[in-house]
C-alpha cells in the first residue's frame, strides 16, 4: 500500500506457480529505495531478503515454523532481561489490548543482513467473557539499531495487517467474492481484479499493472495503499497474495 491509499500493482499467479515466486515480479516495477518491507512468514525466504537488500530496501521478516532454527533461536533469547522498547494499551470493542515490543542487536543471524531480533507480545482480554489471549511473534530486521524507534517499529508490525481490512474484507464482504455465482469465461477472475484495480497513474507505467490474463490462473497478487497516520510518518505500501492470505507491506522511510 502507498501512503495515499491507491492500488499500485496486481499480478496473477498461474496454477503452475505460487505466491513465493510472484514476490519479486510484483515488486519489480516499484521503486524500493529507502523502503521497509514487512511480509507474512510465507515470504521469509533468504532469496527474498537478498533481493530486497539488492534493491536498496530494508525488511521486517516474521520467523515462524517455516524457519525452525531461526524461530527457536529467537524464542530462546533472554527476553525477560531485555529492556522494553515500546508499550501501548488500548480499550475498545469490549476488550483491553496491551502491546509490548522488545529488540535485541545481533552480530550475526541466519538471514541476509539481519542485525536485530524483535519480540512482539499482544495481550488481549475480552471484557464480556473475561478470556485472556496472549500472542508472541518473533521477527528479524535489516534496520540498524537506532534507525527508527520502538514506536515506529511497532507501527510497522501492526500496520502490516491493515491489508486484511483494506483488501481482504472488501473482496470478501463488500464484493462477496466467495459467494459469487459468476461462472462464464474469464469473468470469475476479472470481477475481483476490478475490486482492487491499481489507481495510481504512475504505477500503471511500472509494468506490473496491466489487466491480468484470466485464462489458466487461480490467484491474484496486488499492491494497495493507505494514508499514513500522521503527515510526517512514512507511507505504507502493501503487497498481497490473495489465496494463501500472504501479505507484504512496503513502508517508505
Amino acid at each position: 500500500m502507498a501512503h495515499t491509499g491507491e492500488v499500485l500493482a496486481q499480478r496473477q499467479v498461474t496454477h503452475r506457480s505460487n505466491e513465493i515466486s510472484a514476490f519479486a515480479p510484483l515488486l519489480g516495477g516499484l521503486d524500493l529505495t529507502d523502503t521497509v518491507i514487512t511480509a507474512d512468514a510465507l515470504h521469509t525466504q533468504h532469496g527474498h531478503g537478498r533481493y530486497l537488500r539488492a534493491r536498496g530496501a530494508h525488511y521486517l521478516a516474521a520467523a515462524k515454523a517455516n524457519h525452525p532454527g531461526l524461530h527457536r533461536r529467537l524464542r530462546r533469547l533472554p527476553w525477560r532481561d531485555i529492556a522494553l522498547d515500546h508499550y501501548a494499551k488500548e480499550r475498545g470493542h469490549q476488550r483491553i489490548e496491551i502491546r509490548r515490543l522488545k529488540t535485541a542487536v545481533f552480530a550475526h543471524l541466519d538471514y541476509p543482513d539481519a542485525v536485530q531480533a524483535l519480540q512482539a507480545v499482544r495481550r488481549r482480554r475480552d471484557l464480556t467473557t473475561g478470556k485472556l489471549t496472549i500472542e508472541r511473534h518473533y521477527l528479524v530486521t535489516s534496520l540498524p539499531p537506532g534507525a527508527v524507534g520502538g514506536a515506529q517499529l511497532a507501527a510497522f508490525i501492526r500496520g502490516h495487517w491493515l491489508i486484511e481490512n483494506r483488501l481482504h474484507h472488501v473482496r470478501d464482504r463488500t464484493f462477496r467474492e466467495d459467494e459469487s455465482k459468476v461462472r462464464t469465461g474469464r469473468l470469475p477472475r476479472a470481477m475481483p481484479a476490478y475490486a482492487t484495480w491499481p489507481s495510481d497513474p504512475c504505477a500503471r507505467t511500472a509494468g506490473t499493472t496491466s489487466p491480468p490474463d484470466s485464462g489458466n490462473t487461480r490467484r491474484t497478487s496486488s499492491a494497495r495503499s493507505r494514508p499514513s497516520a500522521e503527515p510526517d510518518q512514512p507511507g505504507h505500501i502493501a503487497i498481497m497474495q490473495r489465496t494463501l492470505r500472504g501479505a507484504a507491506r512496503l513502508i517508505k522511510r
